[in-house]
């Protein structure tokens, strides 16, 4: 089993008046892969906060568990007994077709495997992880950078992916994610096929203790609240809160500039995540041969509710920590 571990001293994002309060404490990030297992683990002051998943065995790869700065399970894996067992936590899919091919759903993983509904099936159509490009923790941050490609029938390669995940540490267990995430078809023309339901880039399947329907409340940067007046709405950042065990914790996603104006998708049982840019979102549209599509996004992941969690002060550091030099 092949282990590496990295790690670093007084890991904070000082930019900003919701981060500045960081500074005053020493905080650790620490890298733990595990290449046997197929897992990369971010920790934070010697605790687990969140862990890429890429065995090659898997459907996607996908960051699970994600959890709160008490320790709590923020999301869901693949949630037990429930109408959505596809669903991972922090993961990016889609409905696609290389042109001139057949139309695969990553979305829904059950149907790609050789005995669909069989636990123990392999999957014929998958997202693989390829390798890492970086793992480092180095000038205050932690670095993590890989290459994965999106495959069917377990050899035809249909869209290349590389992402970027940077993580800060902030005071009492808190942390900043900066995650960037290109597509590109390498490999011929590529038809997006999802509906106005069936995608956000990337989802969030909130842990049910912590869904709207046991008492969460999702919020956004105008105020509004609920599914109801979240959902399809423009916003530059969304939040996703509750009590649990009488501590209240929750986790925002904040839209970087880069991504444009776009919607969100929200669900009181504990689905949400942003929509891409009005003219690819809830329509069919092609991209060709060489081009790239992709996202840019802050999760802060915090204690307290939404105001109390500073949501919107950390958007405004998050948007001047990003900016370009």
């Amino acid at each position: 089993m092949r282990q590496v571990l990295l790690a670093v001293g007084m890991l904070f994002a000082a930019a900003g008046s919701a981060t500045s309060a960081a500074c005053a404490r020493e905080s650790r990030v620490e890298l733990v892969q595990d290449d046997a297992a197929g897992t990369l683990t971010i920790r934070i002051n010697g605790s687990e906060a969140l862990v890429y998943q890429y065995a090659d065995t898997l459907d996607t790869p996908h960051f699970w568990p994600v959890r709160s700065p008490s320790g709590k399970l923020l999301t869901s894996q693949h949630p037990p007994r429930d109408r959505f067992p596809h669903h991972r936590s922090l993961w990016i899919v889609d409905k696609i077709k290389l042109v001139g091919g057949k139309t695969v759903d990553f979305y829904h993983s059950w149907k790609n495997q050789a005995k669909p509904h069989d636990p123990n099936s392999p999957f014929q159509h998958r997202i693989r992880h390829k390798g890492f490009t970086k793992t480092e923790v180095v000038n205050n941050k932690a670095v993590v950078e890989m290459n994965l490609v999106w495959e069917m029938d377990r050899k035809t390669p249909v869209l290349d992916q590389s992402d970027r995940v940077v993580v800060y540490a902030l005071e009492a267990g808190q942390y900043l994610v900066d995650m960037s995430f290109q597509l590109t078809a390498s490999y011929g023309d590529v038809k997006f096929e999802s509906d106005a339901t069936h995608y956000a880039w990337p989802y969030v399947r909130m842990h049910p203790r912590f869904s709207g329907e046991q008492g969460g409340k999702i919020v956004d940067d105008q105020g509004r609240t609920g599914q109801e007046g979240t959902n399809f709405k423009y916003a530059r950042w969304m939040d996703y809160s509750n009590t649990v065990d009488g501590v209240t914790e929750g986790l925002a996603m904040l839209s970087h500039p880069s991504n444009g104006r776009h919607q969100w998708l929200t669900r009181e049982y504990g689905t949400w995540g942003p929509r891409r840019a009005d003219k690819f979102s809830g329509t069919h549209f092609t991209l060709a041969k060489g081009e790239s599509i992709g996202g840019r996004f802050g999760i802060f992941v915090h204690q307290g509710d939404s105001q109390t969690g500073k949501v919107a002060e950390q958007f405004q550091s998050y948007l001047k920590l990003t900016q370009d030099p």
